[in-house]
């Protein structure tokens, strides 16, 4: 399996949004766990939201209310809008894909919340 590749990441102010987008490249994508994850410096990883294959999604409760996870199966992609953006949202965001023995990662896109 390809790893995935992220992007849509950048510097944005404060209450600004930002969509991330994550392709997946393969086989049945619509079969996979697709999650968003992030770190900011000096963290450690940390979960922001997962979609499942049948469309089920969960949320850290951080984001909840302010960010969104979708996916298009015939286009491989999760993505993630994030709206109402704070600087304690300044971190790489990573995409990880998980299931039928794979658990992959991208190598991540930057968000910047900043004046």
């Amino acid at each position: 399996q390809v790893q995935p590749v992220e992007s849509g990441g950048g510097l944005v102010q404060p209450g600004g949004s930002l969509r991330l987008a994550c392709v997946a490249s393969g086989s049945f994508f619509g079969l996979y766990l697709m999650g968003w994850y992030r770190q900011a410096p000096g963290n450690q990883r940390e979960l922001v939201a997962t979609i499942s294959s049948g469309g089920t999604t969960n949320y850290a409760d951080s984001v909840k209310g302010r960010f969104t996870i979708s996916r298009d199966n015939a286009k491989n992609t999760v993505y993630l809008q994030m709206n109402n953006l704070y600087p304690e949202d300044t971190a790489v965001y990573y995409c990880n894909r998980k299931g039928l023995g794979v658990d992959s990662w991208g190598k991540g896109t930057l968000v910047t919340v900043s004046a």
